[in-house]
């Protein structure tokens, strides 16, 4: 029986041989399947496998519809560490005014730590994809993508370190706003709005007073300027951003627009980083957020998606700079490169 990886249990025996987009053997039939196999299945970003039939009641589980629940399950629980671990510095920064070094390395840490060799990020941003407490784990989303991004720009590791402890604690302002204002479904009132738009204030006066480092402050404070000057607080443009505050701005932007919160729901990955791309020419800077989208589409490499032509295929290869028009595989023989093919473009990835 054919099922989707998000669908596999521990004890489904493999019924034919596993191989990757490239042809590469990854499992051999009659593999009776573990956490450890069902774990590098993803990592070769394979979505469907053949698996003998179960008996009867062990159909999938309650958590199949989650594409985490089969994930690594050594980085969920670090990951639901970290997400309890912001939660508590949020609570700490609100009670005292500020957290502290060894606090946010016990929480955030041992994330960087076992992601650090982790290649297949859409994977991960599924992973840490959630309705429920949506500030900490955008807060855990954004350090982790802050890091990835300040990885590939070519900074050293103990910058890299700082961009994603950055990115963990850019919203710890949000502790000194009311939940019902943060998680208001409904339209704000102009007091509200303003309230929300205080956070990186408040966030700067906490990383202020708890760090010597001012760029992690500064990174709270300005997270949401823009580079055409259309942010707020202070409505600086360009190079008057510091460098780890318009890191964080990609990784915050890009984290919300993938999120499901209480006002907004999921959207497709690609359709995102074009929309992402779409704002590196005005709001966000240009060579972080193609650094990150070139970082991030060979990911959808073995992806299955439907095209606008109504034909659907396989991702087998991704343009360095034509971002958004693969090469795409149609059944066995034909391949379509939407780098030539213009009038065709890509209308779903299926995750």
């Amino acid at each position: 029986m054919r099922v989707h990886i998000t669908d596999v249990q521990s004890g489904d025996r493999l019924s034919e041989d596993v191989f990757n987009a490239y042809g590469l053997h990854v499992l051999s039939k009659g593999t009776l399947l573990n956490e450890k196999e069902i774990s590098r299945i993803f990592q070769h970003q394979i979505d469907y496998i053949e698996i003998d039939r179960r008996s009867s009641g062990t159909g999938p589980s309650s958590e199949s519809n989650d594409p985490a629940a089969a994930y690594n399950p050594i980085l969920r629980p670090l990951y639901q560490d970290a997400v309890a671990g912001a939660e508590q510095l949020f609570e700490k920064a609100l009670t005292e005014g500020r957290i502290y070094e060894d606090d946010v390395k016990e929480s955030f840490q041992p994330l960087v730590d076992n992601f650090r060799t982790e290649r297949d990020v859409v994977s991960l941003l599924l992973m840490l994809n959630s309705q429920d407490d949506y500030t900490y784990q955008h807060s855990v989303q954004v350090g982790m993508l802050s890091y990835y991004i300040a990885r590939w720009l070519g900074w050293g590791e103990s910058e890299t370190v700082h961009a994603g402890k950055a990115g963990f604690l850019h919203d710890v302002g949000k502790c000194k706003i009311a939940d019902a204002i943060l998680n208001k479904p409904t339209k704000l009132t102009d007091d509200e709005y303003q309230e929300i738009r205080n956070h990186p204030q408040y966030g700067y006066d906490i990383l202020n007073e708890s760090f010597d480092d001012s760029a992690i402050a500064l990174a709270a404070l300005q997270h949401h300027e823009r580079m055409d000057g259309t942010g707020y607080p202070q409505g600086l443009k360009g190079d008057e951003i510091h460098p780890m505050a318009r890191i964080v701005a990609v990784a915050d932007v890009y984290s919300a627009m993938i999120s499901s919160r209480v006002y907004s729901d999921k959207k497709d990955l690609l359709i995102v980083l074009r929309e992402l791309y779409e704002l590196s020419f005005s709001e966000l800077d240009p060579d972080i957020t193609h650094t990150f989208i070139r970082h991030m589409v060979p990911n959808f490499i073995g992806k299955h998606v439907e095209l606008s032509n109504g034909d659907s295929g396989t991702i087998v290869m991704t343009h360095p700079t034509d971002f958004f028009r693969p090469l795409v595989q149609i059944g066995e023989q034909q391949f379509v490169d939407l780098s030539v093919t213009r009038n065709v473009e890509i209308k779903y990835v299926h995750m």
